[in-house]
């Protein structure tokens, strides 16, 4: 399956967010994933499959508890495709930056004008 394919439903997107902020009991997971997308136990064990078989997640056992984690070596490689299309956003990144600067200065208060700040 291709990392976007993997990556491209919502569900797998989420169990990645929460794992994203550190490792996680599948109970854990599947009480999250439940709750917000209403799909059963059995399905929420079917997306952290696909995550694990293709080197999104890791997992360990830790006494009857299983335990995953993010691997980011595919997204390095996701991040590495995009890195030629990065272009197209950054210079709108950076142009929007510029703006908020801008705005930023025009709303201080000129030295010597006796405005002060509230």
């Amino acid at each position: 399956m291709h990392a976007f394919d993997v990556l491209g439903d919502p569900v797998r997107r989420r169990i990645l967010e929460l794992l994203a902020d550190g490792e996680r009991s599948a109970g854990e997971i599947g009480a999250v994933v439940q709750r917000e997308f209403g799909i059963s136990q059995p399905g929420v064990s079917q997306h952290l499959r696909v995550l694990r078989e293709n080197g999104f997640a890791t997992v360990r056992s830790e006494g009857t508890r299983r335990l995953y984690a993010v691997d980011p070596t595919p997204l390095r490689e996701i991040d590495r495709w995009l890195e030629r299309y990065r272009r197209f956003w950054s210079q709108r990144l950076d142009a929007l930056e510029t703006e908020l600067v801008r705005g930023r200065q025009s709303r201080r208060p000129r030295e010597g004008t006796g405005a002060t700040e509230a």
